[in-house]
């Protein structure tokens, strides 16, 4: 998910990747470089489930920050490891612009609140793609940090959606599963003709 989203919901409510802001060069080339690294629709590691994660190492550290400034640098707020070809059940997020990046390992909805509500989300590995999606505002996730220790996060409104689109894909689900037939039917005509422009 991404920066420019999360203004953009908060001032209408929505969620994974900016619709081309204008940037500064030095910014656009290293959102570039930042998603050279993140797998892109098609790949088949994002239609595969996650395995869980059973070693809490220097590894799994040195890839939580990785995935932090990956996200980052791709201008997102939210990154599941299989989107950089590690199907482990690893997600990575940042609430908000001052919050610290928050880290997820085996995480498990608890439990969902009756309310749902639908806001556009788009996904960094579905690059200019944004469809709408319906998802339930109030959830909590039981999960591990990356030490091993226990988190239990109670989440609203757009921390809810962020971690639900995360770990949608941990389970090999895409935002193009959770829209409408024509929503789909018009993301992947957008796909196709992008995957065609590119030599």
């Amino acid at each position: 998910m991404s920066t420019e989203e999360l203004d953009e919901q908060v001032q209408e409510g929505a969620a994974e990747e900016p619709r081309e802001p204008e940037l500064p060069p030095e910014v656009r080339a290293r959102r570039a470089a930042a998603l050279a690294h993140i797998r892109q629709w098609g790949d088949p590691v994002l239609k595969t489930r996650a395995r869980p994660v059973e070693r809490f190492d220097d590894e799994l550290r040195e890839e939580v920050a990785r995935m932090g400034a990956l996200m980052d640098d791709a201008l997102g707020i939210g990154l599941a490891a299989p989107q950089i070809g590690h199907l482990r059940r690893l997600l990575v997020y940042r609430p908000g612009p001052d919050a610290p990046v928050t880290a997820l390992v085996n995480p498990e909805i608890e439990w969902r609140g009756d309310d749902e509500e639908v806001a556009e989300e788009g996904c960094l590995s579905l690059q200019n793609v944004h469809v709408e999606v319906e998802r339930p505002v109030y959830v909590r996730v039981h999960a591990l940090d990356e030490h091993g220790d226990d988190l239990v996060i109670e989440a609203s409104g757009l921390e809810a959606r962020v971690i639900q689109h995360e770990m949608d894909h941990l389970d090999g689900v895409l935002i193009l599963e959770r829209t409408t037939r024509d929503q789909r039917k018009e993301a992947m005509r957008a796909l196709r003709e992008a995957a065609d422009r590119v030599p």
